[in-house]
């Protein structure tokens, strides 16, 4: 395999131990600048340059894409998905990820736990929207500070008007967001790769300080994440379109509530707290994937105008409730039942013998036309979430697992 880090500190913990797992395995791999790259566009022929030189050819991607260069670095990580080469972080992923208010909208839609948020411009908002999020104290933070930067905790209704006021004043975007007391000054960190929870660690704020980051002094400790953790970490990487992320969590009664999913993870405080090779389990999922690719389905069924995969949802009272996939009628419909899901459980290619129960999920290929058909009336108006349609006719930048 021929890997590219995409990354500006070739000498940082993170591109060192990728690179060295890489090299460790036999594997070509070289540490490429994101500044460096040139973008160039013509008609059917997607192209890089780098250092002013045409970019040959590689089979994937790590691409560890800074803050600061956002916009350039997701530009660069599209065009080589342009040139469909692997990556481990999709560029909207990236650029989702990193907005703090757009992670947290995507997220919200979904069944995860996630703080109990607000976002306002007018200063006569502010107060009304401190109370809707369960009052003081509360968290204020910049929409996109990494690192405990630009985190704020404010004990009083006065102190955070104060705050949020001054931050607006500088043409800051701030979140407003409920201070959980029974986590403070401690977190989870998942790392994900893939469809798993490769290692965890939970971070623990030293004194008086409530930001559990790493870089500001937090003790950190490995631990073993029971199914709900990882299941939810696990799938906000994958609402989020990133392969490889950092998903932030807190331990509250309700379970995990997630604050944040970092799509350029740090692998130094993980590494050393876990003692795991989190480099290597990130160089051996890519080359999996390289030798043998997910099909995305977005492009595949472009192809097939008017087909799509779309989730049908069996709700209690049903009629098809102790029918037979057969004797529900849909492999006349020319609908395929690709996938039951029935609570925890995934039956991939289910017997046409299955019989159908309450709350079951099935994920269907067939004419978008007669799926639609068979959704209530009540559920399209409402627009139910249980519902999720992938179709050809129009461009999708969203799915979820």
């Amino acid at each position: 395999m021929k890997l590219a880090i995409l990354s500006r500190g070739p000498n940082c913990y993170s591109t060192q131990r990728l690179k060295e797992a890489a090299v460790s395995r036999g594997h070509s791999v070289r540490v490429l600048d994101t500044l460096r790259f040139s973008i160039d566009l013509r008609k059917g022929e997607p192209d890089l340059y780098y250092r002013s030189k045409h970019l040959s050819d590689y089979d994937a991607i790590v691409p560890r894409i800074g803050a600061s260069i956002t916009y350039f670095g997701t530009a660069v990580v599209r065009q080589f998905e342009q040139m469909d080469v692997f990556t481990t972080s999709a560029s909207a992923g990236i650029s989702n990820s990193r907005d703090k208010l757009r992670c947290l909208q995507i997220l919200s839609r979904h069944q995860i736990g996630i703080p109990a948020t607000t976002f306002v411009r007018e200063r006569k908002d502010i107060l009304p929207a401190i109370e809707r999020v369960g009052g003081v104290p509360i968290v204020v933070k910049l929409l996109e500070g990494t690192q405990g930067v630009g985190v704020i905790l404010a004990e009083t209704v006065q102190s955070a008007e104060a705050i949020i006021q001054t931050l607006q004043s500088t043409k800051q975007n701030v979140l407003i967001q409920r201070f959980v007391s029974e986590s403070r000054g401690r977190d989870i960190r998942a790392f994900v790769v893939g469809d798993r929870v490769v290692a965890a660690m939970r971070r623990t704020a030293q004194g008086q300080e409530f930001r559990s980051n790493v870089h500001r002094g937090a003790i950190a400790e490995r631990v073993i994440l029971d199914e709900t953790y990882c299941e939810t970490a696990v799938r906000c990487a994958q609402i989020m379109g990133l392969r490889v992320a950092g998903v932030d969590m807190l331990e509250t009664k309700e379970g995990p509530q997630v604050m944040e999913v970092n799509s350029s993870p740090g692998l130094e405080g993980i590494e050393n707290c876990t003692q795991l090779d989190i480099a290597g389990a990130i160089v051996d999922y890519v080359a999996a994937q390289v030798d043998f690719p997910e099909i995305d389905l977005r492009q595949r069924l472009t192809v097939s105008r008017g087909y799509g995969v779309t989730e049908i949802h069996i709700p209690a009272g049903s009629k098809f409730i102790g029918q037979t996939i057969d004797e529900s009628g849909l492999p006349e419909l020319d609908i395929n039942v690709l996938t039951l899901y029935r609570g925890t459980t995934v039956i991939p290619n289910p017997r046409l013998k299955r019989t159908l129960e309450p709350e079951d999920r099935l994920l269907c290929f067939g004419k978008m036309e007669v799926m639609r058909s068979m959704v209530p009336e009540r559920n399209r108006r409402k627009r139910s979430p249980k519902v999720k349609v992938l179709s050809t006719d129009v461009p999708t930048h969203e799915t979820t697992p």
